[in-house]
């Protein structure tokens, strides 16, 4: 997801599959996570895959690896066109209390943490209050579809997304 300037987290605004110059987005938070058993936590498999929501012009897109090895990883970009307006690189893995969060990089910027606070079958909330926006990242199926949302903490400001699977073309 995307929301404009620094101080915004695309739930996965990113084409971290983007190489700049110094390489993968991802490389922004350098430490590696300790590898966790995938059984220590429930991870939300059914989010991967290679998601767009396109409005007219308006285009949004988002990938997700499954999770393997501790961690999922994640990337989306969006814009108008041809023209990209915000790319983020994004994982889902333990924080360093063994529980699951969702950690956005938003152009490349270092980490945003946000912990899981509520998680089904198939939906995720993750909150980080302390965060000017978003506070709240909540993704959830619908059927075929994967549907997003950025808001507040008590669910104010909201901006939602609602993806398709893109089709494959080779």
């Amino acid at each position: 997801m995307r929301i404009a300037a620094k101080r915004v987290v695309g739930v996965a605004a990113g084409a971290a599959l983007a190489l700049g110059a110094g390489g993968l987005a991802f490389a922004q938070e350098r430490a590696t996570p300790e590898p966790v058993a995938e059984a220590a936590v429930q991870f939300p498999d059914w989010m991967a895959g290679s998601w767009i929501e396109e409005k007219g012009a308006a285009w949004s897109e988002e990938y997700w690896t499954a999770a393997r090895g501790g961690i999922m990883l994640g990337v989306a970009r969006n814009g108008t066109g041809t023209r990209l307006a915000m790319w983020e690189a994004t994982q889902i893995r333990p924080n360093k209390d063994g529980k699951l969060a969702f950690y956005a990089m938003p152009r490349g910027a270092p980490a945003s943490e946000f912990t899981v606070v509520s998680q089904s079958a198939t939906a995720i909330i993750f909150e980080n209050k302390a965060h000017d926006y978003p506070q709240r990242i909540r993704y959830w199926r619908d059927g075929a579809l994967l549907k997003a949302e950025i808001s507040l903490a008590d669910g104010s400001k909201a901006h939602g997304w609602t993806m398709q699977r893109i089709k494959e073309t080779h």
